[in-house]
């Protein structure tokens, strides 16, 4: 078989293992799939190695790669399902549009925003990536290590963009010990941002909160929204902590119970 051969009749294995009712064995894979036993036995070895497939009693079922990635979007989601009532305050608080990121690798994702109220300003930047240097966000999570730095010659958006890796160490520096992240049109011309870590139930940063906006409205607030975006930070940390307890109580809540941690304030009677 050809190098493309195999990938396709593995990928074949794995749809016949994932979309099975019960764990197909092996017997019941040779003939489903139509291929040599040598075969089957050979690419589900392959698949087990790879995480992909693990045995389950005398069959196979997907491996803990699946569960790994499932796991990753769960939190994502739980993230954004507390978070979001407290991205709507500061955007209420400041008028601007104000963001949730993670990392992904050496990718900064934006997950959740909330519009500035002025139709200058009002971007969306949710599935946007941006260099992580050149965004607040982004050196929120270089400096407390939750994004890969980039590699190589750093791009340059704008003049006032970070240009060297020694110049973006000295920011990361700053950035940790204020305990915020700044930008002044290192994205873009007359772009400002301003950004705080959110620490997970470990304690480990998982996200980054930012406000972003036009220089001549963000410039002389930053201090402002710098103290706004710990204040909120810190809600949301407690709320995930607070949810996090409620479901170890109650594992079958699905959120909508008036005492679940995840609905804001605002929202409970």
């Amino acid at each position: 078989m050809s190098g493309t051969q195999s990938v396709d009749r593995a990928a074949d294995l794995l749809r016949l293992v994932v979309q099975a009712e019960a764990a197909p064995s092996y017997s019941e894979l040779v003939a489903s799939s139509g291929l040599a036993r040598s075969t089957v036995s050979r690419l589900l070895g392959a698949l087990e190695r790879g995480g992909l497939v693990e045995r389950e009693g005398a069959g196979y079922r997907g491996g803990r790669l699946f569960a790994d990635y499932a796991a990753r979007f769960d939190r994502v989601e739980e993230l954004v399902r507390v978070a979001h009532v407290h991205l709507e305050d500061v955007a209420t608080a400041t008028g601007e549009t104000v963001n949730l990121a993670i990392a992904r690798g050496s990718r900064v994702v934006h997950v959740d925003q909330v519009d500035a109220r002025y139709v200058l300003g009002s971007v969306s930047w949710v599935g946007v990536e941006v260099p992580s240097h050149c965004s607040a966000l982004g050196k929120v999570l270089l400096a407390w290590g939750a994004v890969r730095r980039p590699a190589g010659r750093l791009e340059v958006r704008t003049p006032r963009s970070v240009a060297t890796h020694a110049d973006l160490d000295a920011e990361l520096d700053r950035t940790r010990e204020r305990g915020h992240a700044l930008t002044r049109g290192e994205l873009e011309e007359g772009l400002d941002g301003v950004a705080v870590p959110v620490r997970g139930v470990e304690g480990a940063v998982v996200a980054a909160l930012g406000v972003s906006g036009p220089t001549f409205r963000i410039g002389e607030r930053r201090p402002e929204v710098a103290a706004l975006l710990r204040t909120t930070a810190a809600a949301v940390e407690r709320d995930l902590r607070a949810r996090r307890r409620f479901l170890a109580k109650n594992p079958v809540g699905d959120g909508n119970n008036p005492a679940d941690p995840s609905v804001g304030p605002s929202e409970q009677t």
